[in-house]
């Protein structure tokens, strides 16, 4: 189970935000939060400029070259972090600028300065390309213990590890931005081919459905034209069939627009993720419902109980929490696939007559020879539907086997 409302996309987007120009100012100021929290490695050239072991000249000198460290460094990561390099000389000039203000400041100021060149190696990790990174991360930490036998060589050794650990962490962050970001440029794509392949299939399901049958009602209007004046009689049975056919083509389209219109649980059990989650309840749904070998009528009944068991959550319950479960159960009368909508809420429909939802939610699972119960439990509401696996009618089941754990 997860405590976390927030849905996949959401989350998603908050990664994807990371590799790119902020749209306003909150997501700009929680890109700065990210990077900013990461200054922590400042405290020491801070805490050396200020206890006033240096010069006057020398502290403000000081202050001046890690100011423009700061800038650089900011500019570099804020702008750059998860996207590709764009080989731009500017890019390279200012991580050089970085290691030439560290070296600097290190070599004039002394070796509590030496934690510069983590931010240096962070720089090489998200902005270069990786075969670059590669070796420009190690050679930041051996300019590093260069630097540090001036004076601090122990300090160069106790941070050498963590400059070379934390550049190639950065370019595992930088690559997990930009695979997030092409993951969804393909689930939307993938989307888009789905929606392009469903019109398709409309396209065909019509043209097999109707070509046939208004072709023949065309040759036949024209048929019943030419006889009318001569053989009134027979072009009373051309209209006779004009009729016919079209009524049955009726009957074809009818049924094809069901077909269309029926929902799925895969589906619902999508869109009940979004409406829960907007309504600030944590949803507790199946990751992956296995609907192999369900009957279409049965999954579009247990389709409509969920569909209409969420609103009720949504709407009436003031709900915090809904868990969604789908059970495969085996019964003396057959198998039966049983869908549990259960919530901690108070509201709604929780008390007295069902109302006109639930009504017609039962009398759907009786024509599709379920069968649903709805009613108070100990910490809230709960609805189960039942449809049957096979023909026959679902019974008020016994135990069976879960069909998606929750998410």
């Amino acid at each position: 189970m997860t405590e976390d409302p927030l849905p996949d996309a959401a989350r998603t987007d908050r990664i994807v935000r990371l590799g790119q120009s902020p749209r306003n100012l909150r997501e700009a100021l929680r890109k700065s939060v990210w990077i900013v929290v990461w200054l922590v490695f400042l405290s020491a050239p801070v805490h050396d400029l200020v206890s006033g072991g240096h010069t006057p000249a020398a502290t403000a000198a000081g202050w001046v070259g890690l100011a423009a460290f700061v800038a650089v460094y900011l500019t570099l990561v804020f702008r750059n972090m998860g996207r590709a390099f764009t080989g731009t000389l500017a890019v390279t000039l200012m991580v050089l600028a970085l290691g030439a203000l560290a070296v600097v400041l290190c070599l004039t100021l002394g070796a509590s300065w030496l934690g510069l060149f983590v931010y240096v190696s962070v720089a090489c990790g998200t902005t270069f390309p990786l075969r670059v990174s590669y070796w420009t991360i190690p050679l930041t930490a051996v300019v590093m213990l260069l630097v540090g036998l001036h004076g601090g060589e122990e300090d160069a050794r106790n941070l050498v590890l963590l400059v070379v650990l934390i550049g190639f962490a950065m370019t595992g962050v930088r690559q997990l931005v930009r695979t997030t970001v092409e993951l969804r440029k393909a689930r939307a794509t993938v989307a888009q081919l789905a929606a392009n392949e469903e019109r398709l299939r409309l396209a065909r399901d019509l043209h097999d459905l109707l070509g046939h049958s208004l072709s023949l009602i065309t040759l036949k209007s024209e048929l019943a034209g030419r006889m009318l004046p001569d053989h009134p009689d027979k072009a009373a049975q051309q209209v006779a069939d004009i009729e016919q056919v079209s009524r049955q083509a009726l009957v074809d389209v009818r049924e094809a627009v069901t077909g269309y219109r029926r929902p799925r649980l895969a589906g619902e059990l999508a869109g009940a993720q979004v409406a829960l989650t907007a309504a600030d309840v944590v949803a507790d749904l199946p990751a992956e419902p296995g609907l192999d070998g369900v009957p279409e009528e049965t999954e579009s009944a247990l389709a409509w109980a969920l569909r209409e068991a969420v609103t009720n959550v949504v709407r009436h319950s003031g709900a915090r929490r809904c868990t969604v479960q789908l059970v495969r159960r085996q019964t003396l009368d057959g198998p039966v696939l049983e869908l549990s909508v259960e919530d901690d809420g108070s509201g709604g429909s929780s008390g007295g007559a069902p109302g006109n939802g639930l009504t017609g939610l039962a009398e759907r699972l009786e024509k599709a020879g379920g069968s649903m119960e709805a009613g108070r439990v100990r910490h809230g509401f709960r609805l189960v539907a039942r449809a049957p696996l096979e023909g026959g009618r679902a019974p008020v089941g016994a135990g069976g086997d879960p069909v998606g754990s929750g998410a």
